[in-house]
């Protein structure tokens, strides 16, 4: 995967982080729901 690629689908999915945290109010949730797809992410990317 190309670098422009990859720099378009991480900004698609912040922008729908965003929508999604518009939408919760409830900022333990939010952090917690941040912390989690942070460790999933690490742990796809760093996959070799």
């Amino acid at each position: 995967m190309d670098k422009r690629k990859l720099i378009g689908l991480l900004a698609f999915f912040v922008a729908i982080g965003m929508l999604i945290m518009l939408f919760l109010h409830n900022d333990f949730v939010g952090i917690v729901l941040i912390a989690m797809l942070l460790f999933i992410g690490y742990n796809c990317y760093s996959c070799s």
